[in-house]
C-alpha cells in the first residue's frame, strides 16, 4: 500500500475512534425547554466536537485524492464532496443519508462557533442532537467500506 494511503487509514482509524468515544460521551441528552443554559452548552460542545472528528476524516481524504477546496464555503463543498463517487479516483465515502444527517450537524457547526452571547434554543438543539443519534449506526459501516478501498490501492 501507498505510505499516504496507509497514513490516511491510520488518521481515519484514529478519528472513528475519538468519534466512538464522542458518542459515548454525548449520551442520550434530554432537552427540554427546562434544560438549563449550561446543560445546553454542554450538548451543544459535543455536537460541534463530533461534527469537527467527521471533518476531519474528510478533510485528510480530500487531501490525500482532491488537493484542493475552495477557501470560501469549503466546509460545505467538502461536505458535498464527501458522498460523490469520483472512480475511479475514489469511491463516495458517505451515502445521503448520512450527508443529510452530517449536514443538519454543520449548519449547527457554524451557530456555535458564530453566535456569542445567545442562548441556545433547546428545540433547535435537540434538531441537531436527532441527526447526531440518527447518523451513529450509518457511519461507521460507510466509512469502514471506504478503509477497505484504501486497503486495495496498490
Amino acid at each position: 500500500m501507498n505510505e499516504k494511503f496507509l497514513v490516511l487509514e491510520s488518521d481515519i482509524e484514529s478519528d472513528l475512534a475519538a468519534i466512538d468515544r464522542l458518542y459515548d460521551e454525548l449520551g442520550l441528552p434530554d432537552l427540554r425547554e427546562s434544560t438549563s443554559q449550561e446543560e445546553l452548552i454542554v450538548v451543544a460542545y459535543r455536537l460541534h466536537s463530533l461534527y469537527m472528528a467527521f471533518e476531519n476524516i474528510f478533510r485528510n481524504i480530500a487531501a490525500a485524492f482532491e488537493n484542493h477546496l475552495d477557501p470560501s464555503g469549503w466546509h460545505r463543498q467538502l461536505l458535498q464532496r464527501m458522498q460523490r463517487d469520483l472512480a475511479p479516483l475514489r469511491p463516495a465515502v458517505i451515502d445521503s443519508e448520512a450527508y443529510e444527517r452530517l449536514n443538519e450537524m454543520l449548519g449547527f457547526r457554524h451557530v456555535f462557533r458564530s453566535a456569542y452571547g445567545v442562548n441556545l434554543n433547546p428545540v433547535r438543539l435537540q434538531v441537531v442532537l436527532r441527526a447526531a443519534l440518527e447518523l451513529r449506526p450509518l457511519y461507521r459501516p460507510q466509512i469502514e467500506r471506504f478503509v477497505e478501498f484504501l486497503r486495495k490501492m496498490e
